[in-house]
């Protein structure tokens, strides 16, 4: 049995119920950008910064950012624990994807809120 210590959830349905939540947000806010686009089919630059500039897109676009983050690293944790069985690799491994995921998230926000 594997231990989780590196888990994101407390367990293994706790990380399946955020995984499912994650993928909800994941899919209002594809379905919200592919219906804004579709009914804006000329779009210029100053109606999409305009967009990004409000408050709820922004909170919306962060919340969906942390849910990719989410979303990945229990997938990446799960896929990890079944096949890279040597604790040492799993554990550079896992290292490696925390970081990754990490830098992306700080990086998001950086874009996001201009910080």
């Amino acid at each position: 049995m594997v231990t989780q210590i590196t888990s994101f959830g407390r367990s293994g349905l706790y990380d399946w119920m955020v995984q499912r939540i994650s993928a909800v947000v994941l899919s209002l806010y594809t379905i919200f950008l592919v219906g804004y686009l579709a009914l804006n089919p000329d779009i210029t630059y100053e109606q999409w910064s305009g967009l990004f500039e409000t408050t709820w897109v922004r909170i919306f676009s962060l919340l969906t950012l942390l849910s990719i983050g989410v979303h990945s690293w229990i997938g990446l944790w799960s896929i990890s624990t079944d096949y890279i069985k040597a604790t040492g690799v799993r554990f550079f491994f896992q290292s490696v994807c925390g970081l990754v995921m990490f830098i992306y998230v700080a990086w998001g926000i950086q874009v996001l809120w201009g910080l």
